[in-house]
């Protein structure tokens, strides 16, 4: 009877955890010759305290989607009507997430006090760099699905986020999800199908730009639980979101300098002209994503990232 008991539950528990230690660091293969590998060094904090079903957890939810919402419908007003380009929109959300972040970790205030650290894991600027990278590539990307398909459509390819997050976080965390989990992954996969083959506004670059955005951010994101929750070293997500947008700012620059056209040529043919308001609106802008970063970083060091995932799908609707 107890057996079947625990049969029973193994199948319900929609998670599994399985003690691993994972950390970046460094290996020489051949002489003068370094590369990067994944040792066994550290272990993951899935869930802290009773997950998503928390006072903190579910205020951090409610202010992320309304920045969420927010940024989505401001990001399509600017790239459509303004006829804004997304490599533009997205160089002023980095830019504006690393000041605001820099402030905050180098000027006391009173929502937050940056402790500073007597160490940092190894490979920390490594680390940092690749973070940022997929950050940077996954706000480009989904600017670039937002420019040529609607942001329902958008919006509904990446509910198809929960598939990759499942197989990522098997791979990187070594999270076990159940049985229920996997079978609710195929009703996802079956309406994205649906809807991608009668939606009137389908463009195969926004569809994929749109998948493509999926992907790098359900790795983005694994990874920035694996920073948020380690024991050895762990990062506060105003710690996270500075380091990351800073890395993707260095990394970058050479790219916005001799790609990046100012002022930036619309869909007319006209020069997009930065007027006060245009001005305003960027700024007000990337604000907006400053704190949708801030608040998903928080919200994901407290649940697993496939929770995060599928918390999240409601913003879809």
């Amino acid at each position: 009877m107890q057996g079947n008991r625990q049969s029973i539950w193994h199948l319900l528990s929609p998670f599994r955890t399985r003690q691993e230690r994972v950390v970046l660091t460094r290996s020489e293969s051949l002489p003068g010759e370094q590369v990067l590998k994944i040792t066994v060094t550290e272990t993951t904090v899935i869930e802290a305290e009773s997950g998503v079903w928390n006072w903190r957890s579910l205020s951090y939810l409610g202010l992320w989607y309304f920045f969420s919402f927010c940024t989505l419908f401001l990001n399509k007003y600017i790239l459509s009507l303004l006829e804004g380009e997304p490599s533009m929109l997205g160089a002023v959300q980095m830019l504006s997430t690393t000041i605001i972040g820099c402030l905050k970790m180098f000027v006391p205030c009173c929502l937050y006090h940056h402790k500073s650290r007597s160490e940092y894991p190894p490979n920390f600027i490594m680390i940092m760099l690749f973070v940022g990278l997929m950050r940077f590539t996954t706000v480009v990307l989904g600017l670039v699905s937002l420019k040529n398909v609607a942001v329902s459509f958008a919006e509904t390819v990446k509910s198809s986020a929960p598939i990759f997050t499942v197989i990522m976080s098997r791979l990187i965390l070594g999270e076990y999800t159940g049985l229920w989990v996997n079978l609710s992954l195929f009703p996802v996969m079956a309406g994205l199908a649906l809807c991608t083959a009668s939606e009137i506004s389908f463009n195969m670059l926004g569809f994929s730009a749109a998948l493509s955005t999926n992907i790098m951010d359900c790795l983005q994101n694994v990874f920035s639980k694996k920073l948020l929750s380690g024991d050895t070293y762990r990062f506060s997500p105003p710690e996270l979101q500075f380091y990351t947008s800073a890395a993707a700012v260095i990394m970058l620059i050479p790219a916005w300098v001799f790609l990046l056209d100012i002022p930036a040529v619309g869909k007319s043919g006209q020069s997009f002209m930065f007027s006060q308001d245009i001005v305003m609106l960027l700024l007000f802008d990337g604000c907006l994503f400053h704190l949708q970063s801030v608040t998903a970083y928080a919200l994901m060091g407290r649940i697993s990232p496939v929770t995060f995932r599928y918390v999240c799908k409601p913003e879809r609707l």
